[in-house]
């Protein structure tokens, strides 16, 4: 059962990708996205803390703010990422933040990094570096841009760090206290950053933006209900079919053929992370 929840969150965050691209293909921009993502999440979180009669305001009150704080930002980078590189390209980039959680949780959690660790670290960095070949070509030919490729790693780090916060919050904080946070912290950053770059949106851009805070709920739902199962640790791997949504929306919907260096690179950055998933000890 829990496979298939992890196909459903997968499919989820794909669709809120291709949401996010394509609504900013109508003039939204990026931290207005955000608002309106936290919006949504905020109404359906609060709703699920009210429902567990618990408080919205926490324990730990610092991490949990740190929580939301680096959580708005990541999710800046990865929704700018989505919106200038091809879905295919930046869904892969963001499955680096094994190699960044792995990293960080030695130096704040001392945990011990895995063989199977090191391995999915070294793999997604030669993925990482073949994937980027084409920015490195002498005739000048870029395929992507630099800021781009940097906004999505960057978005992969931050989700990294994301996590590890969040590790700490579980055992002093309800999960959906630490959910709820993520929006009431972002969103203030996103309208203050935001300022007066606000576009009023068309109904098609409204509807779109409604989406991108259903699928991601879709997509947190569906993972929090596998990781409650008690084989997740093997149905983690299947979160990484979400790269085969991506490649297939956008192929088919945004026109996008990925190259072969994302082809070959894509499936070393998959390979590394599936081996960390499923490496036996």
């Amino acid at each position: 059962m829990s496979a298939w929840y992890m196909l459903l969150s997968a499919l989820g965050f794909a669709l809120m990708a291709a949401s996010v691209k394509e609504v900013s293909a109508l003039g939204i921009p990026v931290l207005e996205i955000v608002a309106a993502r936290a919006i949504v999440s905020a109404i359906i979180s609060y709703g699920d803390i009210k429902r567990k009669k618990i408080s919205v305001w926490g324990n730990n009150k610092p991490l949990l703010i740190a929580r939301g704080t680096v959580g708005a930002f990541a999710l800046m980078f990865v929704y700018y990422a989505v919106t200038t590189l091809p879905l295919a390209e930046a869904t892969i980039l963001q499955y680096l933040h094994p190699v960044f959680t792995a990293i960080l949780a030695l130096v704040f959690l001392k945990e011990m990094i895995q063989r199977s660790t090191i391995a999915c670290i070294v793999i997604s960095l030669i993925g990482l570096f073949i994937m980027i070949q084409p920015n490195l070509k002498v005739d000048g030919v870029v395929e992507y841009p630099w800021v781009s490729i940097g906004a999505a790693v960057l978005g992969a780090f931050g989700s990294a760090v994301a996590y590890v916060i969040v590790k700490k919050l579980t055992k002093t904080d309800d999960s959906s206290v630490i959910v709820f946070y993520f929006p009431m912290v972002s969103l203030p950053i996103a309208i203050i950053m935001l300022g007066d770059s606000f576009v009023v949106p068309s109904i098609t851009a409204i509807v779109l933006l409604i989406l991108v805070g259903i699928f991601t709920q879709v997509g947190q739902v569906g993972l929090t209900k596998a990781l409650h199962c008690e084989d997740a640790s093997k149905a983690t791997a299947y979160a990484y079919v979400q790269v085969l949504f991506s490649v297939i929306i956008g192929w088919t919907y945004f026109s996008e053929v990925p190259a072969t260096t994302t082809f070959i690179g894509g499936g070393l950055i998959m390979f590394g992370a599936l081996v960390n998933v499923l490496w036996k000890r």
